[in-house]
């Protein structure tokens, strides 16, 4: 029987009066429903600010949070504004740029009023001096503001080259601290909603991309862990070959890390990253760790994943720096899809759980299914890449489906959440399910397809959290019974 049970319910999935879920009282509400039915994870994906396409794996910082996920409800417990309207109708789609329009528009009012509350205006400049990443984060987000939002690369070489030359733009003083003040309001609420959730016996289980984005602070102030020409654009690009996923592969379009330089420099970047990341979590996720071993590295001139070449990265010297800097680290890693066996080797050496998803798994070409999973495993019905549980089983055929209700001994209408208990009776470290799955909800759930960019990926949320405490009562996880 597994050990731990989990749901996997990104923040923006959660139910919310101002266009997407955040640090609201829902979540407060989601935790209880968690502690109530006996869960002790609660996964959820990267809190960066997200750039292309809404996604949090293509983020504008490896530190910043997105204002996005900022309560105003909770913003004005703090007597910083009066009051605030709601926007939303309690929809099932996540509206982002409406979200960022009206948490603007109240953080800067609040901005404005943060002098006047004492204790506030003091923890705020504490927040200021001690996070290492802040100054360089408010500088290229509001630089890139002042550029039309255009990626760094096409900037003027005024801004362009601001790491190298840290020229003052006093007149842009009074935008990086608002920028500042985002951040620290963000961390401010999530670490108050991380207090609670652990306070109920629940980890956090966050998620960190394994590549940054080329339009990212983190890219412009450290050109050199990257392989870019003069000019910044990148020489290579990541992504994965042709898979299950996709015939041409995906062109993730990421700068790939220069592995040489990143040893060189003691592989600075990640500690730092994983470090920071380390105080907002529980638990890290590390995506995409195969390319801790070998990475896919695409013709920046071809349109798919199709031209490119496997090269060995460093990843035992990484996670050696990472282990001897950070011992107490708790790391988990995505280690899906066609992998080589020095892949594995080098999960196990660190004796670093990886994951399953059944979907994978199962084979509905047969009426009999016996699974061995390792016991340091993390089992899945799906990520958030995946189909949903209900609408992968719909897309089957009708035989295949029946082998499935022969292997479970159930009927057609209650297989998925047959699947579902069954996942908890395997003898593994931890279950998690996705909330979609948990709501037994179809395919219009879905909320990623890779290789799309855009909607209607990462805008599936709930519209409301009535019910979902019946549906959690259908979980037989490790301590539930019906």
């Amino acid at each position: 029987m597994a050990i731990k049970s989990g749901v996997l319910a990104p923040i923006t999935c959660l139910p919310g009066n101002h266009g997407i879920g955040d640090f609201g009282e829902t979540a407060y509400e989601f935790v209880d429903i968690l502690y109530e039915n006996n869960y002790d994870v609660w996964q959820i994906l990267p809190l960066n600010p997200s750039g292309f396409g809404n996604s949090p794996y293509q983020p504008f910082s490896a530190y910043a949070g997105d204002e996005i996920y900022i309560s105003l409800n909770k913003l004005m417990e703090l007597s910083l504004i009066d009051c605030v309207e709601n926007c939303d109708n309690l929809t099932d789609i996540s509206d982002y740029d409406s979200a960022r329009l009206i948490k603007n528009k109240y953080l800067e009012i609040a901005f404005s009023n943060i002098d006047s509350n004492i204790k506030l205006s003091k923890e705020f400049n504490e927040f200021k001096k001690s996070v290492h990443w802040l100054d360089n984060y408010a500088v290229f987000i509001t630089l890139k503001k002042e550029n039309e939002n255009k990626c760094w690369v096409q900037w003027d070489l005024i801004y362009k080259n601001w790491t190298e030359n840290k020229i003052n733009f006093d007149h842009l003083n009074n935008k990086f601290e608002y920028q500042k003040f985002i951040q620290y309001i963000f961390f401010k609420q999530w670490f108050s909603l991380k207090k609670y959730a652990n306070s109920k016996k629940i980890s956090i289980m966050g998620d960190v991309p394994i590549y940054m984005g080329l339009d990212s602070a983190d890219v412009w102030n450290n050109k050199k862990d990257y392989l870019l020409d003069n000019d910044g654009n990148p020489t290579c690009v990541a992504g994965v070959p042709p898979d299950y996923f996709s015939a041409t592969g995906q062109r993730w379009g990421n700068p790939i890390y220069d592995w040489d330089y990143l040893k060189k420099d003691n592989f600075k970047f990640w500690v730092k990253r994983l470090n920071w990341n380390d105080a907002l979590y529980d638990i890290i996720r590390i995506d995409h760790f195969r390319a801790f071993d070998t990475y896919w590295k695409i013709n920046v001139n071809c349109d798919t994943a199709v031209d490119g070449v496997w090269c060995e990265a460093l990843g035992y010297d990484l996670l050696d720096e990472i282990y001897n800097k950070i011992p107490n680290i708790n790391i988990v890693v995505e280690d899906l899809g066609l992998l080589r066996d020095e892949v594995i080797q080098l999960k196990n050496h660190y004796k670093l759980s990886g994951m399953k998803v059944m979907q994978f798994e199962l084979n509905p070409n047969t009426k009999i299914q016996n699974f061995n999973f390792d016991k340091n495993t993390i089992i899945y019905t799906g990520t958030h890449d995946n189909q949903t549980l209900v609408g992968w089983f719909n897309s089957l055929s009708i035989e295949q489906q029946n082998n499935l209700c022969d292997q479970y001994s159930c009927d057609l209408d209650n297989c998925a959440i047959n699947i579902i208990n069954n996942c908890f009776e395997l003898d593994v470290n931890i279950v998690i399910i996705p909330i979609q799955d948990i709501l037994l909800l179809d395919d219009n759930a879905r909320f990623n397809t890779p290789g799309i960019i855009g909607g209607p990926n990462w805008k599936w949320k709930l519209k409301s959290l009535e019910g979902l405490n019946r549906k959690f009562k259908l979980i037989k996880n490790k301590r539930n019974s019906f």
